[in-house]
């Protein structure tokens, strides 16, 4: 019990520190005589109504600098800064699933509080790399696109990238409600207010909440919030792995993480660099993806969904979140646009685990539907203008011929689950229908060269 309490008691620091308040910026205060340690918990007492509560962001000119986690309104020159604690925990246990929460673990949903006797640290350091096992067994999303072309692990962690509105909220709920692991942590980051209670009836559904449990921080709340709910997500989603279970973490998404730590280290002072944003946010994705993952007692498999400004790939938090994934899967404006859903783009997603989490003969009939839909998008342009002569090129003479079959595969009705062995029966079915067509068009593709060369 006692060797339990070490690191805490390691990490311990008195809370009689004060100090007073001296300068506002923005959401910003700076505090004189007050040294408390970076991420510390500060309350600011006002003259009237609670105090405002903020997190120690940084020092400037012997001043310590506290961002408020509401606004500054009815703080003043001299009022009092308090330390609370140096180090933020979360309350956890089973109560949690079927719950919503905020960035501090409290039940937001109009129900009594759960009753969680287990506590972790909400920023955690990533498991060591000798401690992770290789990733060998795939995790059903219940997404025919993903499960048949995409195929992911358990304890793989890949990337939802899409521009605004072309369905990265509707594709993460249907995961939720169709996978098949054990429990599912959603972290819903600078997301409108309206959209919570549309994705938790309309895209999760009472069966998905029921093992479900979901982290919100509305746009409105302050840059402080949305990254602390963005670190509560993973720090619940680790508890539940910890004990041996395979977790699905959510996450919509990483991007308003990034511009909120922008708001925050441009306000501690730090530079602009890329885009405006601060070193230290390309600092904090890599620890905040890293701490996903599997590990010997379970594995937490993680979708971040990567709001792309201006459908732009080379967008900095876009560019930095495929560097550091397993997998990416970019969705279209151009298939969202043709009715096409979910609106994936195969020839533009990877899985960079699939071939150790698949059969040969799955991985076969996946690159053989990928070269036929390759070749049709090399020659849509003749295509659409009747320019292309049929028996020219006998793999675009099958992508036109199959073309209806397989885009008929790859979308989904949100309301039709896909049980993971009938898609993958459905993938051979198709891909040995076509491998058919390919191998009969080949002797007459011949036929033709000869009578041709004779003539």
């Amino acid at each position: 019990m006692v060797t339990n309490l070490l690191p805490q008691l390691n990490e311990a620091m008195t809370c009689a520190l004060s100090g007073s308040v001296v300068e506002t910026v923005g959401m910003t205060a700076a505090v004189a005589d007050f040294p408390a340690p970076v991420g510390a918990v500060v309350h600011i007492e006002r003259e009237s109504g609670p105090a405002a509560e903020g997190e120690v962001i940084g020092f400037r000119e012997g001043k310590t600098l506290v961002y408020l986690f509401t606004t500054t309104a009815g703080v003043r020159r001299g009022n009092r800064a308090v330390l609370v604690r140096t180090t933020r925990s979360l309350r956890v246990g089973d109560g949690l699933l079927g719950r919503v929460i905020d960035a501090n673990g409290r039940a937001i949903d109009g129900r009594p509080q759960p009753l969680l006797l287990d506590r972790v640290r909400q920023d955690r350091l990533p498991p060591a790399p000798v401690e992770r096992p290789r990733i060998r067994m795939p995790l059903a999303t219940g997404i025919h696109a993903i499960d048949a072309m995409l195929t992911c692990g358990r304890g793989q962690r890949l990337g939802v990238f899409s521009g605004s509105g072309v369905g990265k909220s509707v594709l993460l709920g249907m995961m939720s409600r169709y996978t098949n692991a054990d429990v599912i942590v959603t972290g819903l980051i600078g997301e409108r207010g309206r959209e919570v209670n549309d994705f938790i009836e309309r895209d999760l559904g009472p069966e998905g909440l029921a093992r479900s449990v979901i982290v919100v921080a509305t746009s409105n709340e302050s840059a402080l919030t949305r990254v602390q709910a963005a670190y509560t997500a993973t720090a619940v989603a680790e508890y539940f792995r910890d004990r041996g279970q395979q977790v699905l973490l959510l996450m919509d998404s990483v991007t308003r993480f990034a511009t909120a730590q922008r708001e925050i280290g441009l306000a501690a002072g730090e530079p602009p660099t890329t885009r405006g944003y601060p070193p230290s946010m390309f600092a904090l994705l890599p620890r905040l993806v890293e701490r996903a993952g599997q590990s010997r007692q379970g594995s937490i498999t993680a979708f971040y969904a990567v709001l792309v400004e201006g459908d732009d790939e080379t967008e900095p938090v876009a560019d930095t979140m495929r560097s550091l994934l397993d997998g990416h899967i970019w969705l279209s404006r151009k298939l969202a646009g043709r009715g096409h859903y979910p609106a994936i783009d195969v020839l533009q997603s990877v899985s960079r685990v699939m071939s150790d989490i698949t059969s040969s003969k799955h991985q076969a009939a996946a690159l053989t539907i990928r070269q036929l839909l390759a070749a049709h998008a090399e020659h849509e342009d003749l295509l659409s203008i009747g320019a292309y002569r049929r028996g020219s090129n006998r793999l675009v003479d099958v992508a036109v011929e199959m073309r209806e079959t397989i885009e008929s595969f790859l979308r989904q009705e949100v309301t039709k689950a896909a049980p993971f062995d009938k898609v993958l029966e459905q993938i051979m079915s198709i891909a040995s229908q076509c491998q058919s067509k390919l191998n009969a068009a080949a002797p007459a593709a011949s036929a033709a060269m000869s009578s041709g060369t004779a003539a």
